[in-house]
């Protein structure tokens, strides 16, 4: 499943103001679990992306399918040295995968992301609880290093 889009430049609001949907890469890229890592590490250099949402199979399911895990780049690296058409994304992925709803404080997120050391976190919708996108220690680094004070970042549109 694919769907991403780039967040619009918005005015600045304090960086202990700002909300995961403020900063988030909207959208989910994803694989299931038996997903060749050779195939993960094509669609991260494609979408020029650094984590893989992984999600169940659900045969003939009309419903999201429940995310399981992310594979990192970091995780493409470490297995690098084996046979990355035989390794799987459900192989190497990190369970269990770490959820923030969009309305939570970007504070928050930097907090999780230090606790459980991880460089992602899946966003999700606060009132569905279905992924919506993807925050990641990048944006966080962009949203502390935006405007004219180093601690304001960007609204959600």
């Amino acid at each position: 499943m694919i769907d991403a889009q780039q967040s619009p430049v918005q005015p600045l609001v304090p960086f202990d103001e700002a909300h995961v949907g403020d900063v988030m890469s909207r959208g989910v890229i994803s694989c299931t679990p038996e997903t060749p890592l050779r195939v993960v590490a094509r669609m991260m250099t494609t979408f020029g992306i650094h984590a893989i949402f992984v999600f169940e199979h659900e045969d003939g399911a009309d419903t999201i399918a429940p995310l399981w895990a992310v594979v990192s780049d970091l995780d493409l690296v470490a297995a690098s040295q084996a046979n990355l058409d035989t390794i799987t994304a459900g192989m190497t992925a990190v369970t269990p995968l770490v959820t923030i709803p969009a309305d939570r404080r970007l504070v928050e997120a930097a907090s999780l992301m230090a606790q459980y050391g991880i460089g992602h976190l899946a966003v999700t919708d606060p009132r569905t609880e279905h992924p919506i996108g993807v925050v990641s220690t990048l944006d966080i680094a962009r949203a502390v290093a935006s405007g004219h004070d180093a601690r304001e970042t960007f609204p959600s549109a």
